[in-house]
């Protein structure tokens, strides 16, 4: 009898036609753990297997380090997976982040992969106790310690997140990467160690590593949001407290995002009118995160420049010859393959015209 592939074999466009014909709801949730898992290869093979009989979707990392997880399950066999993660040791109990916004079209494929770490921090852990971590606070706690005059708070995501939605008075570093943050995070607080350091992120991994960072650099008061923004969403709603989080929560799913708050605090990278629309250039050779109100996807046929829009515009096997080579790669931007500086490309093309 012939195995089937642990592995998805589908086209996105066949995936997506089979989401969008789903009868059922769907609830999008995320959970990571720091624990030891002595075969992550052979856990990654049965979780595939398992998971898809359950028909959940989702981006989940394993490592020997632990498990990140965003996924999508259909709401009939949410209880299904809470009994499979509390019979596994390393996952028992291990605590849900519920999305605040879920329309069920969060992922439309199974994607499990083993990796060396379950974020990408570029750290050698050898060299600093990564236990050693900031104290957790709920989310009415780390209302009232930012109210403090000695407190600071750290937004612990790349500019693309923070752009689009932080926490008022909120330190936002200009990272594209959390390999390249965590660095600049210790320089931009080097004079404030007497202070107390209130950290945040999505859902709280991210500032589990940054904190036993920050920590092994000398802060002694550091404090982590537990749950992230997501939980932080929850609490507030749920107990009826306002909301210190302006703007959009990004979430690295097919939503990109969800409302926390309905402010609008960021603009077009094309016109400057404001808009939190992240969307990706619709020419394949670029493909590159940034922010586009609806007149300007009409203008520039959801391209982030004219070069690309003349690009996306031309006969697919035209676009594809483009695309051969690195010589023929983006030439526009920095090799990072967020935000690019569209606002500022068009204000040197302007007055280069001028």
């Amino acid at each position: 009898m012939r195995k089937r592939p642990l592995h998805n074999i589908y086209s996105k466009e066949i995936l997506q036609e089979k989401l969008n014909k789903e009868s059922f709801r769907r609830i999008t949730l995320s959970f990571y753990r720091y624990v030891r898992i002595s075969d992550p290869e052979s856990m990654r093979s049965k979780m595939y297997e398992d998971w898809e009989d359950l028909g959940i979707l989702g981006r989940i990392y394993l490592a020997e380090e632990g498990i990140n997880a965003q996924l999508s399950v259909p709401e009939e066999n949410f209880s299904r997976l809470r009994t499979y993660l509390d019979s596994t040791p390393e996952f028992q109990d291990v605590p849900f982040k519920i999305a605040v916004e879920d329309d069920g079209k969060s992922f439309f494929k199974l994607h499990i992969k083993v990796k060396k770490k379950i974020v990408a921090d570029g750290l050698d852990d050898d060299q600093f106790d990564v236990t050693n971590v900031g104290t957790h606070v709920t989310g009415e706690q780390f209302n009232q310690l930012s109210e403090l005059p000695d407190s600071i708070v750290v937004d612990v995501r790349n500019h693309y997140e923070s752009e689009i939605g932080h926490f008022e008075k909120a330190i936002l570093p200009q990272s594209d990467t959390f390999r390249e943050e965590l660095p600049m995070l210790v320089d931009l607080l080097k004079d404030e160690k007497d202070k107390k350091i209130l950290m945040y992120c999505t859902g709280g991994i991210r500032c589990e590593k940054a904190s036993a960072y920050l920590r092994h650099h000398g802060f002694d008061q550091v404090y982590q949001l537990y749950g992230g923004i997501i939980s932080y969403a929850s609490e507030m709603k749920e107990k009826g407290i306002p909301s210190k989080f302006r703007g959009k929560n990004f979430v690295f799913d097919d939503r990109l995002q969800e409302t926390i708050d309905q402010e609008i605090i960021s603009t077009c990278h094309q016109c400057d009118d404001l808009s939190a629309r992240h969307v990706n250039c619709a020419n394949p050779g670029c493909h590159i995160l940034f922010i586009q109100c609806e007149k300007c996807a009409t203008k520039f046929d959801d391209c982030c420049s004219e070069e690309c829009q003349e690009i996306h515009l031309l006969p697919q096997d035209e676009q594809r010859r483009l695309r051969k080579g690195k010589d023929h790669s983006n030439k526009h931007f920095s090799k990072s393959r967020i935000r690019p500086k569209v606002f500022e490309l068009y204000r040197a093309k302007a007055k280069a015209v001028e």
